[in-house]
């Protein structure tokens, strides 16, 4: 057995970890990483096969009675999507997608131009960090505008996404447990009482068309439409605030804004050379081999992907950040019955979000060397101090 000894706190790898997925695939790549307890896989083929194998899954196995500490965050998580499989996963996605269609993301264009308009029309002068000025700002009020929910609602929308989303990442305490609890005690309550208001006031918004899904005589729960609503929020935008942030430092690190002319390609680099998203687990179901170990029920496997995104079998110059690169079959959104739902959104986001940043500021450089914050498994900028 291949084995890998790295923290996931050690700070040359939070700030590169890329060194490291490299060394792992040339031994084969799939290793046992010594501080997760588990299998990892970091070659493209594997983790492209294992996000479509449905011998592993993302619902625990035996998942035993919550923690009292707990039981509001895992009460949230009981009824999302990311954390269910067949049949209550075909039957919530398919509800959720008669909510959440193509049309309607692509309604919302109007809506994300206006909202980044509005957001550079009031950035400061000098030096100042575009994180929360910006990346943060522009998918919160997006999300905002599609719930149908107030967007003076937002600094709460950012809080408890935070203290939620905080319970992913490496070496988490019970400091962080109580607060992602108390975050989704509060987000529940908030939802529930506003959607009993849109069954009584129904409103062009995805809410109103949550309540309404029905398929085959099925509708959604409460607790359901509180999870999505919930899951759209946290994974959502996270993962678009650190991918416009990593997208900022990537374009300007390499003189490549000239590129934003071709914006769909160029997110698409993005997603592909520093996603926001390195690990995505799955637990087994069904004894499987990979790469001649044998899993089985009990274990779980962690699926690398942003070491995916730097396979040389896959990429030409993986290495090398080519926002004209046309053959990028990435896995930045996941794959196969959890690819993200909220992909398109994402990517409508930052097609718009790129290039009017850097028209509002085509000068635009960054005045202090950029860190990656310790938060593993995303991959995200502490900061990112900018001037035009």
């Amino acid at each position: 057995m291949l084995m890998l000894q790295q923290s996931p706190h050690d700070p040359a790898f939070v700030q590169n970890p890329y060194a490291v997925y490299d060394a792992a695939r040339a031994r084969g790549g799939l290793v046992y990483w010594q501080e997760y307890g588990m299998h990892a896989a970091f070659d493209h083929a594997t983790v492209h096969a294992l996000l479509r194998d449905r011998r592993l899954g993302r619902a625990v196995p035996g998942r035993g009675a919550s923690a009292p500490h707990l039981a509001d965050f895992d009460a949230v998580e009981r009824y999302s999507l990311l954390e269910l499989e067949p049949p209550e996963h075909t039957r919530l996605r398919r509800l959720v997608l008669h909510a959440f269609t193509s049309r309607r993301i692509a309604a919302l264009e109007g809506d994300i131009r206006a909202i980044c308009a509005d957001l550079l029309a009031g950035l400061p002068e000098g030096p100042f960090d575009l994180i929360p000025a910006y990346c943060q700002l522009v998918p919160v009020r997006v999300i905002a505008r599609l719930l149908g929910v107030p967007e003076a609602m937002g600094p709460d929308l950012l809080r408890w996404s935070a203290a939620m989303v905080a319970m992913y990442q490496a070496g988490r305490s019970r400091a962080i447990e109580d607060a992602a609890n108390t975050a989704a005690a509060e987000f529940t309550a908030f939802l529930r009482g506003y959607i009993e208001e849109r069954r009584n006031d129904p409103r062009d918004d995805l809410i109103t068309e949550l309540i309404a899904a029905e398929d085959g005589g099925q509708t959604l729960s409460m607790d359901e439409m509180i999870g999505t609503c919930i899951l759209l929020l946290n994974a959502g935008h996270e993962a678009t605030v650190h991918s416009l942030g990593n997208a900022v430092k990537a374009l300007v690190d390499h003189g490549a804004t000239d590129a934003l002319a071709h914006p769909e390609r160029c997110v698409e680099e993005v997603m592909r050379y520093d996603p926001p998203l390195h690990m995505f687990t799955r637990h087994v179901y069904a004894p499987i081999e990979v790469q001649g170990q044998t899993l089985g029920p009990g274990d779980e496997v962690a699926l690398i992907l942003g070491a995916a995104g730097r396979d040389p079998a896959v990429f030409d110059r993986p290495d090398q950040f080519d926002p004209t690169r046309k053959k990028n079959p990435h896995v930045a959104f996941g794959g196969g019955l959890h690819f993200c739902v909220g992909a398109p959104l994402a990517r409508l986001e930052m097609q718009i979000a790129l290039p009017m940043l850097f028209t509002a500021m085509p000068n635009l450089h960054i005045t202090e060397p950029p860190k990656f914050a310790d938060s593993y498994h995303f991959h995200k900028l502490d900061r990112l101090i900018v001037a035009s």
